[in-house]
């Protein structure tokens, strides 16, 4: 596949997932949308504007730049095409079509939680982020976040530390590092997982980019901790697209004096699920096995019969019998796929013999 077309119209303002998805339905694929008439992206969908940003970007050479500029940095480029797209980003509704990496992501960060915060996070802040993300990294549980100071630096330096995998995404270019004095925690991030962004290389971190990579940091997550945020935050913007994507939402509670703690508390009040200790959030996402589901899923792999049952699946129980039914398979054969699926972190028992998918994705925030 030559990225190099995915890459061009990732360059262009004012196409965004929706759109992307409309060319490619309507062209068939990147290098016929890129190479298109005028008159064909119009008939395509693309509004007046969107066309002529990406008339100017055919032109300008900024396509063979960025090309340069994944090269120099060894970035790597993903796509909706790619086998190696993230797992649990794919589920989102409207996924970025593409994304820029340095370091390595892998299958296992699927298995992925997110930690967000303030930036001026008070001392008790930044040891509850601390022992929350050594904890979920020591379970063999990778740590999200922002790469911002406060809240996820912190967290980016306990997974380190703890010898575990963290993930960084950044509201620029995975070449522009912001803030600049956390270069060198960007560096050992790329060297123990990965930094990631849907902005194009050489993109600056202007404000404006912050909340919209937020449904990023949640969709690559089965869950996101929220360990301090005032009462305006771009934490709790991070919790509403969580809240859109069906990701589980958690809070560390904090004094009813401390202004860091006002958003937290107000999340529990909202029903967020409070987080005292790491087994709080390892328990309610099914995540006390990690190493024992990822064994499983690398020898096991999918097969009919686990693709017929999840099929029957929802957030809602089902028991065993009806899910056999359902199924047209006989009851011994749906016993035991569905304990390998169990051990796998596919499915959940609930009680009863009931079952439900372990995540089921929801119709989420739609990017232009």
């Amino acid at each position: 596949m030559d990225r190099r077309y995915w890459i061009g119209l990732n360059l262009v303002k004012g196409i965004g997932p929706v759109r992307f998805r409309r060319l490619l339905d309507h062209f068939g694929d990147p290098q016929a949308a890129w190479q298109a008439s005028l008159a064909g992206l119009a008939a395509a969908g693309l509004d007046r504007r969107s066309i002529e940003n990406l008339e100017q970007v055919r032109r300008g050479g900024q396509l063979d730049a960025a090309l340069r500029a994944i090269e120099q940095t060894g970035a790597q480029v993903l796509t909706w095409d790619d086998e190696g797209y993230p797992r649990n980003l794919r589920d989102i509704a409207q996924p970025p079509p593409v994304l820029y990496v340095r370091g390595a992501l892998t299958s296992g960060d699927e298995w992925a939680v997110a930690m967000v915060g303030t930036r001026k996070a008070s001392a008790y802040g930044k040891e509850a982020a601390r022992e929350l993300a050594a904890g979920l990294a020591a379970n063999g549980v990778t740590v999200v976040s922002g790469l911002a100071r406060g809240i996820d630096e912190t967290a980016h330096r306990a997974a380190l530390e703890a010898g575990g995998r963290t993930v960084a995404v950044l509201g620029s270019g995975v070449d522009v590092i912001y803030p600049a004095e956390n270069r060198g925690l960007a560096k050992a991030v790329t060297q123990a997982g990965a930094i990631v962004s849907d902005y194009p290389m050489g993109t600056a971190p202007e404000s404006a980019n912050f909340p919209p990579r937020n449904r990023i940091i949640s969709g690559l997550s089965k869950g996101v901790i929220v360990v301090e945020a005032g009462e305006v935050s771009g934490a709790l913007i991070t919790t509403d697209f969580a809240a859109e994507q069906g990701r589980d939402v958690f809070a560390v509670p904090g004094g009813i004096k401390s202004p860091t703690a006002r958003g937290t508390n107000r999340l529990i009040q909202q029903g967020a699920k409070l987080v005292t200790a790491v087994g709080d959030v390892l328990e309610e996402l099914n995540l006390v096995m990690v190493s024992e589901q990822r064994a499983a899923r690398a020898v096991l792999p999918a097969d009919e019969t686990e693709a017929k049952l999840l099929a029957c699946l929802s957030a809602e129980p089902a028991h065993i019998d009806d899910i056999g039914a359902q199924a047209g398979l006989p009851i011994s054969q749906v016993s035991g796929a569905l304990a390998l699926m169990e051990l796998k972190g596919l499915v959940r028992q609930v009680g009863g013999m009931n079952y439900v998918v372990a995540h089921e994705p929801r119709a989420g925030y739609m990017v232009e």
